[in-house]
C-alpha cells in the first residue's frame, strides 16, 4: 500500500478531489500555505493499493496543469531608507508536488 501526498493550488483542488473520488479514491483534503508566494494550497492525503499507484499519479497530473501568473516581487530603490517599490515578474505556478510512501500497515476504525 501507498500513501500519496500531494501538494496542488487550490485553484485545481476541487476538481482533483472531485476526479479522484469519481475513480473510487478515498481522499483527506487539508488546507495549507505555499512558501514562495504565501498563496493558499491544499494538501490531499490518498491512501491506495500498489497497483493503483500510477492510476493516481496520472489522474493528479492530468488536472494540476502550470501556468504562468504575475506576481509583484520588491525590488530596492536604494538610498538609506531601504524603500522598495513592487516590480511585476512572471512566474509558473499550478502542477503539483507528490510524494508517495510506503505504508507498512493500514488501520481503519
Amino acid at each position: 500500500m501507498k500513501l500519496i501526498i500531494a501538494i496542488v493550488q487550490d485553484e485545481d483542488s476541487a476538481r482533483l478531489v472531485s476526479t479522484l473520488m469519481d475513480e473510487g479514491f478515498s481522499v483527506t483534503k487539508l488546507a495549507t500555505t505555499g512558501g514562495f508566494l504565501k498563496a493558499g494550497n491544499t494538501t490531499l492525503l490518498i491512501g491506495v493499493e500498489d497497483a493503483k499507484e500510477k492510476t493516481c499519479l496520472g489522474i493528479i497530473e492530468k488536472v494540476c496543469k502550470s501556468r504562468k501568473q504575475i506576481a509583484t516581487s520588491p525590488v530596492s530603490l536604494g538610498g538609506a531608507n531601504g524603500m522598495y517599490a513592487p516590480y511585476p515578474i512572471e512566474v509558473t505556478v499550478g502542477g503539483a508536488t507528490v510524494f508517495v510512501l510506503n505504508i507498512e500497515e493500514f488501520i481503519k476504525i
